[in-house]
């Protein structure tokens, strides 16, 4: 079997597999957030942190919740890792230096697991597990939470209540995330995957010395890792290290743990809002990206002119050969269109354009079929931006799901579209401008240029990837990475809930003969060409200097 037909069959393997489970799943999830019954577990979690989770939220105080619980995950984490060296089971790691520790603990709460360490050289046991996992759990579920209160937003008429932050954010841990990654865990477990609290072991001589490993609690971390669509790994290797990822049926099902609920999600808005096509016109333009993106890269790694190239069968720098260029090419795509950031090959290593198509699906947004909860939400953000250019188009008010949107809900989704943009060039111009951040590039030139670009993006996009080839363990990358990821994740987030407040307070509009069918292939087609264009007008001059002149060169 050749490998571009190995990659093929991967691919239409792992379509299978999120087809089957993504009607079940996403029905499971509309009860969750649906049903007004809550668990023994989940009363003494309220009980214990003081929240009636039948109270009605409006808009601003679901912001509250949101913030001041993530607020106080960035605190909780920090002194974590500052007061390492005090704690069991450190390993006899060092506590971790505080440029470093905020840019640490801003990541993972925001979801997006950027590393700038080493983690079986820095962090112990409890850092890893009872900071880093848990942070895996509830970042995630904050991101599920923000989503379902946008879905209220377009079902509930006349009122401002969202639902309650608390329960959303418990229900999501306790009845979600929890039971799906305990038997992820087993399946890693059993497929080779290490899970201990071992410490430093020698084994064996390495180029003159001696080689070290410590072990740790590695596929319980992996799998939350990969279905939060976190990203931060165990080890400094990621996904392409053995212990993590050890097999292609192991690579394979992480790239099904990471697209798992972002596409299940689907369903559960269309339930919610009462019309399951609904759901399938979002799924149909996340999965048309998805695809186009995985072939296209597919493409430019295998195809990729010269004699290296010609002689491997592909551009194979980089890359696991127990994975392959297909697979090593899907894993790439599925973790930058969504928030994971994990990785299974180094990305500076892909071909110029390859390199590229890893940025570009992160500049989208994020949103093919995007993070947990986050992948909902600002591909929602951009159906109303679809709608209103298609209002423009015939001259009569936009409306979607039953709600006018109007220049409130229009100036609220502009926010929310300009404000990551804003921050990755920013940055980078920043970086670029002044003399020091330079000193931190592998490279010169378009690569060089690029591998600032793909850090700021990765960082404020809430993605973590890293290009590689750049020091990012400087107090100027960890301290404004670190800002990136906080402002990234959590502004878009005030966007969106002030949105959904301004939803939930209308009347529903009828549905007449002029209305605009937002489930029907068109305003798919619609959709998928309003992400491309918004996308390409911002970013295009960015992409021109980096991984569009390296590749054409």
């Amino acid at each position: 079997m050749g490998p571009v037909l190995a990659g093929v069959l991967q691919l239409l393997a792992l379509i299978a597999a999120l087809a089957l489970a993504h009607k079940p799943l996403g029905t499971y999830m509309a009860k969750v957030y649906t049903s007004d019954k809550h668990l023994r577990v989940e009363k003494w979690i309220y009980k214990g942190i003081g929240a009636d989770p039948d109270t009605e939220m409006r808009w601003p105080a679901y912001v509250r919740g949101v913030l001041a619980f993530s607020a106080a995950g960035v605190l909780f984490l920090y002194l974590l890792q500052r007061l390492q060296g005090h704690l069991p089971g450190s390993l006899g790691f060092a506590a971790i230096d505080p440029d470093q520790a905020f840019n640490t603990a801003a990541s993972f709460v925001s979801n997006t697991n950027w590393q700038s360490y080493y983690g079986e050289q820095a962090m112990g046991h409890v850092v890893q597990t009872a900071g880093l996992a848990v942070q895996n759990f509830v970042s995630a579920a904050v991101g599920i939470a923000v989503a379902v209160a946008l879905v209220r937003g377009f079902v509930r008429t006349c009122t401002g209540d969202l639902g309650n932050f608390w329960s959303d954010l418990v229900r999501g841990v306790v009845r979600l995330l929890v039971p799906i990654a305990v038997v992820g865990a087993l399946v890693l477990v059993a497929c080779g995957v290490i899970q201990n609290f071992s410490g430093i072991h020698e084994v064996g001589q390495f180029m003159g010395g001696t080689q070290e490993w410590n072990g740790g609690a590695v596929a319980s971390q992996e799998v939350i890792k990969e279905l939060g669509t976190n990203g931060g790994g165990y080890f400094n290797a990621n996904s392409s290290h053995p212990f993590e990822n050890p097999t292609p049926f192991t690579n394979l099902f992480e790239i099904f743990l990471i697209l798992l609920i972002p596409v299940s999600i689907t369903r559960t808005f269309g339930i919610m809002v009462g019309s399951v096509r609904q759901g399938y016109a979002i799924l149909a333009t996340m999965g048309t990206i998805w695809v186009g993106f995985v072939a296209l890269m597919m493409w430019t790694e295998f195809s990729h002119h010269g004699p290296a190239f010609e002689a491997a069968g592909g551009a194979t720098e980089g890359k696991e050969v127990r994975f392959g260029i297909g697979a090593s090419s899907i894993f790439a795509v599925s973790t930058t269109l969504t928030s994971t950031g994990a990785v299974d090959s180094f990305h500076s290593s892909f071909t110029g354009l390859g390199g590229g198509i890893t940025l570009l699906g992160m500049m989208l947004g994020e949103i093919a079929p995007g993070g947990v909860g986050s992948g909902l939400y600002g591909m929602l953000i951009l159906a109303i931006i679809a709608v209103f250019i298609a209002g423009l188009m015939v001259g009569r008010t936009p409306e979607y799901l039953g709600k006018k949107i109007g220049s409130r809900e229009i100036k609220l989704a502009a926010c929310y579209i300009l404000i990551t943009p804003a921050l990755v060039l920013v940055f980078t111009s920043f970086a670029m401008a002044l003399p020091t951040p330079a000193n931190s590039m592998t490279n010169s030139g378009a690569h060089g240029f690029s591998e600032i670009l793909y850090a700021y993006t990765s960082g404020s996009n809430n993605n973590g990837s890293a290009f590689a080839g750049l020091n990012a363990d400087t107090q100027w990358f960890n301290t404004t990475i670190g800002l990136a990821m906080l402002l990234g994740r959590f502004l878009p987030m005030v966007f969106v809930l002030a949105l959904a407040g301004s939803l939930a307070e209308q009347k529903p509009v009828p549905v007449t003969a002029g209305t605009l069918r937002t489930d029907k292939p068109l305003y798919t087609g619609l959709l998928v060409g309003t992400i491309l264009i918004i996308t390409g007008l911002t970013y295009f001059p960015a992409l021109a200097l980096g991984p569009l002149a390296e590749g054409l060169a």
